[in-house]
């Protein structure tokens, strides 16, 4: 605030050209990246229910009056397909089965009840919720190809107008659930509609803001100022245009602006009126229209930094400098934990909506999971208002009132009543009111503790039958939740590990998704606390760990102190990851080596001597050693051998003789050629 009162600005363009350099400064800051615009708001007129989109894609309308969840609704598709927008439909009078004549006194007391929510979803569709029904009503599909970025309601007729990311615009018949016309409406992408209170002029803003006439589905004025999506448009008056008395203004990201523009009758409308100036861009406006000119706009606006600002101004002409807003309130919460300290802590508001009263504000304030609503009164003469909250303690009150709303039935004394667990076990009886007041209580008797409560169920103990079956059946799942819950709070070892040793996943994912908010964060830690004191446990109480990081991951991101709380188990788990890959390339190289020394003690194994001889060879023995050979050999073989080694001698003679005799042949025929033989052997012998 002080820093946007030091700058006295002479001209609209100097303010947008210091309001673009801020813009750069915040993109660079922020390294260009916006959060999340999570889309809210309260129901028409009576202001009733508040209808909010959180993280994980849950619808939920809360009471305005009693302060409590009054419905929740889960989309099919509410992981992939986000809400991304979303807007009240007109007031109707609700029809909820047969209804009997009414009289005239009491025709006039039926009032209207806000009914039918659109819901503009990622994937392109558009869903229809009956908030009367508590159901779905209608889902519109088929006339965008990209995601919906705003969604409006026609003010008479039963029509439906939505803009999207594919550049086009669609007119939706509620009645047939049809496309009834559709038309591109810029270059870029359409990211907001309003419709005009006599329902026959439609703004759109893409690159440039354009106003439809919907009867022709034609360009009326175009409108151009702002360097960035247009993200927010709202009709300040309901006078007609041909009055030079319609007016209209726009929200841009990124821009600590609000344009105010006048709709001309000469088309002499180029740049805007009045400019309201923020501290941050705009998330959510709340404005009160005015029919004359003697009559103010009352404007609430709340920033991205959580403040909320208050103008009030008569829309006459145009305004050469920038109005600042004549209220800001900041919510500011107990510091300290627990609600123990004396800083404040600032509490950021998500909506607001202006009441019937000049001061009277509705504020939700807090996280979008569970709100804080507040009806509260401001003294909008004080520029600065600051109101000091205990937010912790407000939310337990209002989670305790939505407790004692449960009613516990009456049972009759002759009724046993089994709780769930091993059969057998009676649970304390509630007497009834009349019961109750003529039994007076006894000084000796005292109520059990949940320890003594749970030693006398011995749930580690269960009989078993002849087949090895227990005979008892094991505890359901909200026993399990009862339990851990219990166990958390009490810290009772016993309790946690007989819920911790539990392997079924079907039975972990259940009991986690049963478990309460408030009991996730605590859950979260002890797991921690088991894994970082006993390692081996972790196969066990990884499985609980994938169970809450599952169900309750969009919970876990809206705590504001979650790296702190969570630090001890992200290094936990990095420093295991980081010795994973050491492991696992040790793990490798022992593999190989045991694989290659198994390898070589295969090669080199000797296997079993065969002792069976193949041949033998014995030596012809000596006369003594035939001699003992004779008595262990029978006397029929030594003869036999005996008898052939005579053959063998005479068959040897034989060829001798036979050699002899053909030598002699030859030489007797050699000396026959030669004349020898006619020669005496006388001769011979001399002639020698």
């Amino acid at each position: 605030m002080l820093r946007d009162r030091q700058h006295v600005f002479p001209g609209l363009r100097i303010s947008r050209i210091r309001t673009r350099r801020r813009r750069a400064t915040e993109m660079a800051a922020d390294g260009g990246s916006s959060s999340l615009v999570l889309p809210c708001a309260f129901s028409p007129k009576s202001r009733q229910y508040l209808a909010l989109c959180a993280q994980d894609g849950r619808l939920r309308i809360w009471d305005t009056d009693s302060k409590t969840l009054h419905q929740e609704y889960v989309p099919s598709a509410h992981l992939s397909a986000t809400c991304t927008c979303i807007a009240w439909g007109p007031c109707r009078t609700a029809k909820e089965g047969p209804q009997r004549k009414r009289r005239k006194s009491e025709a006039a007391q039926v009032a209207e009840k806000p009914d039918l929510l659109a819901l503009g979803t990622a994937a392109g569709t558009v869903i229809i919720y009956s908030a009367v029904k508590g159901a779905l009503h209608s889902t519109l599909d088929g006339g965008h190809s990209g995601e919906v970025h705003s969604v409006r309601w026609h003010p008479m007729e039963a029509l439906l107008y939505s803009g999207s990311e594919d550049t086009h615009i669609v007119e939706w018949d509620l009645q047939t659930g049809k496309t009834r016309c559709k038309w591109k409406a810029d270059r870029g992408p359409v990211t907001s509609l309003c419709v005009s209170p006599d329902g026959r002029l439609l703004l759109s803003a893409g690159q440039t803001i354009k106003m439809w006439d919907l009867e022709t589905k034609e360009v009326y004025r175009r409108f151009t100022g702002h360097s960035t999506a247009v993200t927010t448009l709202c009709f300040a008056t309901t006078r007609p245009p041909d009055s030079d008395g319609l007016y209209f203004l726009s929200g841009a990201a990124h821009d600590r602006l609000l344009s105010v523009w006048q709709v001309r009758s000469d088309g002499k409308d180029k740049n805007s009126v009045v400019s309201f100036t923020l501290t941050d861009e705009p998330r959510h406006i709340d404005l009160i229209s005015s029919d004359s000119k003697e009559e103010a706009v009352r404007l609430a606006v709340v920033c991205k930094d959580g403040q909320l600002h208050l103008f009030e101004h008569f829309l006459n002409g145009p305004c050469k400098k920038p109005l600042s807003p004549s209220c800001s309130v900041q919510v500011s919460g107990v510091g300290g934990k627990g609600g123990e300290g004396d800083t404040p802590v600032p509490v950021p508001l998500l909506a607001v909506a202006l009441g019937a009263e000049k001061q009277g504000l509705i504020l939700a304030y807090g996280n979008h999971l569970q709100p804080v609503l507040e009806r509260a009164s401001v003294n909008t003469a004080e520029r600065h208002v600051c109101l000091v909250r205990d937010i912790q303690a407000t939310l337990a009150l209002s989670m305790d009132t939505a407790v004692s709303k449960v009613k516990t039935p009456v049972v009759n004394a002759g009724v046993k009543v089994l709780a769930p667990g091993l059969p057998g076990h009676r649970a304390p009886l509630r007497p009834g009111p009349a019961e109750s007041q003529k039994r007076k209580p006894d000084a000796d008797t005292k109520e059990m503790s949940i320890e003594e409560r749970l030693g006398e169920m011995d749930l580690s103990i269960a009989p078993r039958g002849k087949k090895g079956q227990k005979g008892g059946p094991s505890l359901q799942t909200d026993s399990y939740a009862v339990l851990l819950v219990q166990g958390l709070e009490s810290k009772d070892g016993q309790i946690l590990n007989k819920v911790f040793q539990t392997r079924k996943e079907v039975l972990i994912k259940k009991t986690v998704a049963r478990l309460p908010l408030p009991a996730v964060l605590p859950l979260v830690e002890e797991l921690t606390r088991r894994i970082q004191g006993h390692p081996y446990t972790a196969i066990l109480l990884v499985r609980w760990l994938k169970a809450v990081l599952l169900q309750h991951t969009s919970y876990l991101s809206t705590l504001p102190d979650l790296v702190s709380q969570l630090g001890v188990l992200y290094h936990m788990i990095e420093g295991r990851v980081k010795m994973l890959h050491k492991l696992t390339r040790l793990h490798g190289k022992l593999y190989l080596l045991m694989t290659q020394v198994a390898a070589g003690d295969s090669a080199h194994k000797v296997t079993d001597v065969d002792h069976t001889a193949k041949l033998v060879y014995e030596e012809e023995s000596s006369d003594e050693e035939e001699g003992s050979g004779d008595e262990a050999i029978p006397g029929e073989d030594s003869d036999n051998w005996e008898e052939e080694g005579m053959e063998d001698e005479t068959l040897s003679r034989e060829n001798k003789e036979k050699v002899e005799e053909e030598e002699d042949e030859e030489m007797n025929e050699e000396t026959k050629v030669n004349g020898d033989s006619d020669l005496e052997p006388e001769n011979e012998s001399e002639e020698e």
